[in-house]
């Protein structure tokens, strides 16, 4: 056996220890970092939702406040903003299934398209502005105020 041949698979192995030792202690190093389980933000989500949702009871009255209606409503608002008209309405039949109001599903998107200027970079910027407009629906922005021009 020649030496070429020896030194290949010896190599080879050297490759994947260092490979599995290294990825090892990444591991084990990233894992002591983190301070937050994937349990910890599952439950954060939820508290904010049910928030949420306490928050759209509390302000709307009828049957636009319920948790059912704000979770459909405000879906099918945030896929209407994205152009996403199959999906929209797919979920708009759900949500008058359950008996929720059409004119809000209307409001809430009027809100939205008149305040516009939302970041679609963002994903959490569409969100809050869309869970605003749907607590809100006559929510205006302020309009921008620009500098009184000085000529001389």
């Amino acid at each position: 056996m020649s030496l070429r041949e020896r030194t290949r698979p010896d190599l080879g192995m050297l490759v994947l220890l260092l490979t599995v030792l290294l990825g090892a202690e990444n591991f084990s190093a990233f894992a002591q970092n983190s301070d937050a389980t994937p349990a910890d933000h599952e439950s954060m989500e939820g508290a904010l939702a049910a928030e949420q949702f306490a928050e759209a009871q509390r302000l709307l009255k009828g049957a636009a406040g319920y948790p059912e209606c704000v979770w459909l409503g405000r879906r099918v608002v945030n896929l209407l903003w994205r152009d996403d008209m199959d999906t929209a309405f797919r979920h708009l039949d759900l949500y008058d299934r359950f008996g929720c109001p059409g004119d809000h599903i209307q409001a809430a998107f009027r809100c939205l398209a008149l305040n516009g200027n939302i970041d679609p970079k963002n994903a959490q910027s569409l969100n809050g502005r869309v869970q605003a407009c749907w607590v809100n629906p006559s929510l205006l922005a302020a309009p921008e105020q620009t500098p009184p021009s000085r000529t001389q």
